[in-house]
């Protein structure tokens, strides 16, 4: 093809099974994370973080695939994860309640949506090793956090 000749726009369309990898992993990965926040019966569960995950990856994937699913328009895709993070923030601040005591809840919930957010970005891009090293931290201070802050409340009121 010369420069300057217009694609057609079905003539871009990537790989539908690049394109299902990067959903379904992305959703995985929130149906992980969400897994914790749900046995531990969290305002925001399984759904809602498989969602959200599925929900960024896609709207990554749309956008890529715009121009070139393996070489997007860089300043689109930074402007188009700005806006994600940004809304998925107010989805966050939602799970965010004041209770008894003025004791504020949600927040690790609140940061767990941010961060599958973000996973689902890394997902949506293809950025497979960066998502799957982020899921192993996310999950080590989800499941290790608790562990810790337990045998730290035992010591402290033993003391």
């Amino acid at each position: 093809m010369r420069p300057g000749t217009v694609v057609p726009y079905n003539r871009r369309m990537p790989d539908a099974a690049a394109i299902a990898t990067r959903l379904l992993v992305a959703t995985a990965i929130g149906i992980v994370v969400g897994l914790d926040r749900e046995l531990r019966h969290k305002p925001a569960g399984l759904k809602t973080h498989a969602l959200v995950a599925l929900g960024a990856a896609l709207v990554i994937v749309v956008t890529a695939s715009l121009t070139d699913l393996n070489h997007p328009d860089t300043a689109a895709m930074t402007r188009v994860i700005q806006g994600i993070i940004a809304g998925v923030g107010f989805l966050g601040g939602g799970a965010i309640l004041k209770g008894d005591h003025e004791m504020v809840q949600g927040l690790t919930t609140a940061a767990s949506i941010w961060v599958v957010a973000s996973l689902g970005i890394a997902c949506g891009a293809g950025q497979w090793i960066a998502a799957l090293i982020a899921l192993g931290i996310a999950l080590l201070v989800l499941i290790g956090g608790n562990i810790f802050e337990k045998r730290i409340l035992d010591h402290h009121q033993r003391s």
